[in-house]
């Protein structure tokens, strides 16, 4: 594989769907802010988190 400055070039997707793909993680957690949740709704926030971060780290962020 050519070494290349677009960390995203890895994963086979281009940088415009992973920021899509993050923006729309964030837009859904955004969306379900609130004090309690049921076991369901922590265990989909925490999936939506974990791929929030792999989405991140494929972009080449390094925000946590």
């Amino acid at each position: 594989m050519p070494n290349t400055p677009d960390p995203a070039a890895a994963t086979g997707l281009p940088t415009s769907i992973l920021h899509d793909i993050h923006d729309c993680l964030l837009l859904a957690l955004d969306a379900t802010e609130r004090t309690s949740y049921t076991r369901a709704e922590r265990e989909a926030r925490s999936y939506m988190r974990s791929a929030l971060k792999d989405t991140r780290r494929l972009m080449g962020e390094v925000k946590p």
